[in-house]
């Protein structure tokens, strides 16, 4: 697979950017890797960053495409930046903190369990996996495999990796922004559920009908 020169660099960019702003907000590289948990959650995004590169996730409008949600992208964006710094300088300033190593460690396992399942989606979708809320060209209902009890697992990873990443850093502040994640994000399920339903008729309601949207027997 030929990969993007433009993607490669983004996933790079953003990727050191975003620990940067973490080893930043917690006093500087030797605050920031005195700690295990911290390590492993700078690899895991270096590692996750490095397998993007390798799917086929693209900004494609395709055939079809919900303008009206591309204000989620800037909400993302605001609350990733957001999410970067503050729950690493809650962590520094003793802000609204709880739990110990072990509370870092969990974070850990948490942030790197939901890169899995944030990514394995993408892999799946290929091509059809976009950025924006849009039906690609040749577009396929997938039902079975990760799909076929869940609609959308890709954004239970996103929520996860949001969580680990305040556990990480014991911060209240961080899992306050996680939870306003919440408020694009079912906007966008929202909106690429419409798109799905008008697009697949009857053959999207039933998938809907034996599925949970985001969390399994939850929701």
């Amino acid at each position: 697979m030929k990969i993007s020169p433009t993607l490669a660099f983004f996933a790079v960019v953003s990727t050191l950017a975003y620990i940067g702003l973490a080893v930043w907000g917690l006093g500087g590289f030797a605050a920031y890797f005195s700690h295990g948990a911290l390590v492993v959650v700078a690899l895991a995004t270096l590692v996750m960053a490095v397998a993007s590169l390798f799917t086929e996730v693209n900004l494609s409008s395709g055939e079809r495409e919900d303008r009206a949600n591309r204000w989620v992208i800037w909400a993302f964006g605001v609350i990733g930046v957001l999410s970067g710094f503050l729950p690493a300088y809650t962590d520094r300033i003793d802000f609204w903190t709880f739990g110990g190593e072990g509370v870092r460690w969990l974070g850990a396992l948490l942030f790197i369990l939901g890169g899995a399942l944030r990514l394995w989606p993408v892999f799946v979708l290929g091509k059809r996996f976009s950025g924006l809320v849009a039906i690609q060209p040749g577009h396929t209902l997938v039902t079975d495999g990760i799909y076929r009890n869940l609609r959308n697992p890709s954004y239970l990873g996103l929520m996860v990796i949001a969580i680990g990443w305040a556990l990480a850093f014991r911060s209240g502040v961080g899992l306050v922004l996680a939870a306003l994640t919440l408020i694009p994000l079912i906007a966008r399920i929202n909106a690429e559920e419409a798109l799905l339903r008008a697009q697949f008729g009857w053959e999207y309601e039933v998938y809907c009908g034996r599925s949970w949207r985001l969390i399994p027997g939850v929701y």
